[in-house]
């Protein structure tokens, strides 16, 4: 999820406007706005100080210098090339196998492709399109309708809150499904996650109605913490499971499913007609290795120090006498978290992009209004602590948050 991209306020993982409907249509951006979306990238992404890391972030000669000499360290310099799927790009599939306890596992170019092979396998085989996932769900937000326009599925959705489903709500759905979706975390509705019992109860729900439980993980990494159980014990509880390698692992890009060895070798078959048998991936399948090694063990002191620099931001918030404000979830479940304040979203981001300008601290970044069913004079901005973030006290916090207030005028 990292934060909100900082050329074009988009999210770096999916390219999609956090709150936009998915069938949106944005028209050309005239050459001023061009030129104002490139100045934030270079003063967000040049940033003396920032909260977190952003996959966006950096030149292309720096992010594959540094990839270069990683891959050197780690052994893989001297590797051959893949070609359509094998070497580097192998390794990556029996890694990810091995983090997540399941059979096999398949590289793909995107999340949005392997999660359509996924549900499209899943449906061939309990003989159901239907697919129960959320309506804040990825597929549905920020896909353009692609389960039913590219793979014949349909929707249903056994709750609206803005939270997953309990397992009364699958339970007592009206109409049949074959496959559970659930997102985790729900990135749309906050970072949001249940606790391991709800979960446990959720698809235990979707067992007794013959239905199978698909993850759509593509942050699944930073839900150890929450959970209080290793990776493998939480995908083990589905019966596919996508990751992403780019929003959580600082990867290029790719996506990985998961799942019963049978499965996989289907899904390699939809993914050559999906046209994803690209040549040659190996910078996407190295980048991945590398965030495996190197990110992921530090994603629980990032859930950690998260929760530290939210209860900064409340505390400096109240201090400033601020109004309303809203630090949602109040703890946060993973390493990402909303904020939101009582001002239009042009004069929060100016007052962000000012503050880095400045300062060259970059507290926040982009924000945004809520979607049209959400209260105006309002908006938000997501939160990512990653490793440069680590550095900063809660004073450190407080002392930026009275900054940047005190240029909202």
């Amino acid at each position: 999820m990292h934060p909100v991209n900082p050329v074009d306020g988009t999210d770096p993982v999916d390219g999609t406007d956090p709150v936009a409907p998915a069938d949106r249509t944005d028209p050309v951006e005239p050459p001023d706005e061009e030129a104002a979306r490139l100045h934030r990238a270079k003063v967000w992404g040049e940033a003396a100080r920032k909260m977190g890391q952003t996959s966006v972030d950096g030149t292309v000669g720096t992010r594959l210098r540094e990839l270069a000499d990683w891959a050197d360290t780690a052994g893989y310099g001297g590797a051959p090339l893949d070609t359509y799927g094998n070497g580097t790009v192998e390794v990556l599939e029996r890694r990810v196998a091995e983090e997540l306890g399941l059979p096999a596992a398949v590289f793909f170019p995107t999340g949005t492709m392997a999660q359509q092979v996924a549900l499209r396998c899943w449906a061939g085989r309990t003989g159901s399109p239907v697919v129960a996932l959320h309506p804040l769900g990825h597929p549905e937000v920020h896909e353009n309708g692609a389960f039913g326009a590219v793979s014949g599925l349909r929707t249903v959705h056994p709750t609206d809150a803005p939270r997953l489903p309990t397992a009364e709500e699958v339970r007592d759905h009206p109409e049949p499904f074959g496959t559970l979706m659930l997102e985790l975390p729900l990135r749309d509705a906050g970072f949001v996650l249940p606790t391991w019992e709800e979960l446990t109860e959720v698809v235990e729900a979707a067992r007794e109605r013959d239905a199978v439980v698909h993850f759509d993980g593509a942050r699944l990494w930073e839900c150890a913490t929450r959970f209080g159980r290793p990776l493998a014990e939480i995908a083990g509880l589905a019966d596919s499971v996508y990751v992403s390698f780019y929003k959580s692992l600082g990867g290029m890009s790719g996506a990985a499913l998961a799942g019963p060895e049978d499965v996989m070798e289907e899904a390699r078959v939809w993914r050559h007609r999906y046209g994803g048998m690209v040549f040659q991936q190996y910078p996407a399948a190295l980048s991945a290795l590398r965030g495996l090694d190197i990110e992921l063990p530090l994603l629980p002191s990032y859930v950690a120090h998260a929760r530290v620099v939210a209860d900064a931001l409340r505390e400096a918030f109240t201090e400033a006498g601020t109004g309303w404000f809203r630090i949602h979830p109040e703890a946060p479940h993973t390493h990402q978290f909303q904020v939101w304040l009582p001002y239009a979203p042009e004069a929060l981001t100016a007052a962000a992009l000012a503050q880095t300008e400045d300062t060259g601290t970059a507290l926040f970044r982009r924000w945004f209004a809520p979607g049209a069913g959400g209260p105006p004079g309002v908006s938000f901005t997501e939160v990512t602590v990653t490793e440069p973030g680590l550095e900063w006290t809660a004073e450190d916090v407080r002392t930026a948050v009275r900054d940047f207030l005190g240029r909202l005028g």
